[in-house]
């Protein structure tokens, strides 16, 4: 019996890549973007390191659930896809782990006047 290995396709991502292309050269757009971006790597760093905390702590997937009152199947969801959970379920995990939420800042925040300005312009 002789097996034959079908390759996978290959998704064919040029029109998908060449409309980001010219999307972003509209500076709102562009702006948008990298804002969206920046927000979506925040959210997946803080997932990263409480999922991190989890493991150390030995506590499954599953028993974190239980101990923050989720369903499993939502808490492997928060840890295994790109979802955007809600605040007060990151600081419900946070808790169950012995760990607090914290804000710092990263850069100067822009004054009042800064964004009138740049909103103008």
């Amino acid at each position: 019996m002789t097996v034959t290995h079908q390759k996978t396709p290959v998704l064919d991502t040029s029109h998908y890549q060449r409309r980001r292309t010219r999307e972003l050269q509209d500076v709102a757009f562009d702006e948008q973007y990298r804002q969206a971006r920046a927000e979506i790597c925040q959210v997946d760093a803080i997932m990263r390191q409480l999922d991190s905390l989890r493991e150390d702590a030995g506590i499954s997937k599953a028993e974190l659930a239980r101990l923050i009152g989720k369903n499993p199947s939502t808490v492997r969801r928060l840890f295994t896809a790109e979802v955007n959970p809600e605040l007060k379920t990151i600081a419900a995990i946070a808790s169950a782990l012995g760990a607090s939420l914290v804000i710092a800042r990263e850069q100067p925040v822009p004054t009042g006047q800064e964004i009138h300005h740049n909103a103008i312009a």
